[in-house]
């Protein structure tokens, strides 16, 4: 397996640049097609003519939208003329409510999408949504950029976060490309189950399998020694000087951990290195 069609979305030239920074050294390194959607958001959110408003009200919400879409174009061709890939740019408009069904639509039939971090000062509303666009309705996995730091094409130590899910597993296999090049590879498990099938072994499953594919990797057994599994996973990583994450994506519903947190959220919210998730 290989990342041969890469996806990202901008809709503020001032995080473009990490993210492209990132696509295009991946798209380079990976020999890759790069895809890039500008979009325009109207963030009235109406949706519907309401009472008291006008019909220049409403163009005028379009009208800034559509320049918002050119400008991030501008910008996007700019820097992508200058770069040696293969790219393509495709521009919209569309509402805040109905800008996930544009995202997905264009994230499936992408191998990774590469993506800014959604929280944090100054980072629009819309950048959750798109995130989880891609991941759930579009069913790729994400490669989430950090504010600073240098572009991460093949990390040579990487944190496989492991709990035995679904998400885990699909987060695993998404990776493979950059598990198989990476000097090592720490599966990290957190307080594994005493009841689990594998209580004597945690762990061992996936790094027979991912042996069997080449990565050369660990098992870290870890208790929960801080409040929160993410804080414990970014301590870990720092400790060991990983560069990057790896992790199965909302174990919980997204409403339950927009309202009582969860260890994805969390991670989006605190890391400093990217992250590669998968659901």
């Amino acid at each position: 397996m290989a990342y041969k069609t890469l996806f990202s979305v901008v809709t503020d030239i001032a995080l473009a640049g990490p993210v492209l920074d990132q696509a295009v050294a991946m798209a380079q390194a990976y020999d890759a097609h790069l895809d890039v959607l500008c979009m325009g958001l109207d963030r009235t959110q109406t949706g519907f003519y309401y009472a008291g408003a006008n019909a220049m009200i409403l163009q005028e919400t379009i009208t800034r939208a559509q320049d918002e879409a050119r400008e991030v174009e501008t910008h996007v061709k700019k820097v992508l003329q200058n770069s040696d890939v293969r790219w393509n740019v495709d521009s919209g408009v569309a509402q805040l409510a109905d800008m996930g069904r544009h995202v997905a639509q264009r994230a499936r039939f992408s191998d990774i999408a590469i993506l800014p971090k959604p929280y944090g000062e100054k980072r629009g509303a819309e950048l959750e949504p798109i995130l989880e666009s891609a991941m759930f309705d579009g069913a790729t996995p994400v490669f989430m950029v950090p504010e600073a730091g240098p572009v991460v094409t093949s990390p040579k130590r990487i944190v496989l976060a492991w709990n035995e899910s679904d998400e885990a597993l699909a987060a695993s296999r998404a990776a493979l490309p950059l598990l198989i090049a990476a000097d090592l590879v720490r599966i990290v498990v957190i307080d594994p189950p005493a009841h689990s099938p594998t209580r004597s072994d945690p762990g061992g499953l996936l790094s027979q399998f991912l042996s069997r594919h080449g990565v050369n990797c660990e098992i870290d057994v870890l208790s929960k020694t801080l409040p929160r599994v993410s804080d414990v996973l970014m301590r870990h990583a720092m400790d060991t000087e990983s560069e990057m994450i790896v992790m199965g994506a909302y174990g919980h519903s997204r409403f339950r951990e927009a309202i009582l947190g969860g260890a994805t959220r969390n991670m989006l919210e605190n890391c400093t290195i990217p992250v590669l998730l998968a659901h």
